[in-house]
């Protein structure tokens, strides 16, 4: 929703915000790893309890997220590889913070939380593979209140403020209704893509009937 929101003007931004990125020849694949490499520390942030360190981490970590794609298109080097390694390199960042959280649970012996964490990291990893699945037939498929951005923010946020607990079952809420608006646009576009396919073949098939019959 922000990216969706802001669009354009959230590339001006930063920009303008962050000039040295767009003067040296930084390379959007190693901005997209470095990322990585920042989310992976706070994941080991997370397991060893330390929220508010591991808080500010997240947020470095997104800011990556947020430039790579910008420096790609000003250099005019977005490729599908560059789009390929950063959705994959998502997944795995998301999946270590989760996993983090789930440890810093598990050592302080909340079951409960141990689930939701769980919970949360399957909900997030379902809403990104149904957008991913969905976009291999439909274009721009920006579907859902949570992308991941906001699940990055609402993560960062719940470790700073000490309130990691409500923020995950805010995620928990977030991401179950994302995943339910996707698969029911997902179900109406892609029954509208069928229908109209069937139609056409109707039509080629009305077509050929009347060429043989005219022959």
């Amino acid at each position: 929703m922000i990216k969706a929101k802001f669009g354009a003007r959230l590339d001006i931004w930063i920009r303008r915000l962050f000039p040295f990125l767009f003067v040296a020849r930084v390379s959007p694949n190693a901005l997209s790893v470095a990322g990585t490499g920042v989310s992976l520390a706070a994941a080991a942030a997370f397991g060893a309890g330390a929220l508010a360190p591991a808080g500010l981490l997240v947020l470095f970590g997104g800011f990556f997220d947020l430039v790579d794609g910008v420096v790609a298109r000003h250099q005019g080097r977005a490729t599908r590889f560059g789009a390929f390694l950063d959705a994959t390199l998502d997944r795995v960042q998301e999946m270590a913070l989760l996993l983090g959280i789930t440890l810093y649970f598990a050592r302080a012996n909340e079951a409960t939380h141990v689930l939701l964490a769980g919970y949360v990291l399957a909900a997030s990893l379902l809403t990104s593979y149904l957008q991913a699945r969905a976009e291999l037939v439909l274009p721009a498929f920006r579907v859902g209140i949570l992308e991941r951005a906001e699940r990055v923010l609402i993560l960062a946020a719940g470790a700073l403020t000490d309130l990691l607990v409500p923020a995950l079952w805010l995620l928990a809420l977030g991401c179950s209704v994302t995943v339910i608006q996707r698969f029911a646009k997902a179900w109406q576009e892609l029954a509208r893509l069928d229908a109209s396919d069937s139609h056409e073949i109707g039509v080629d098939a009305s077509d050929s009937h009347e060429i043989r019959g005219q022959i």
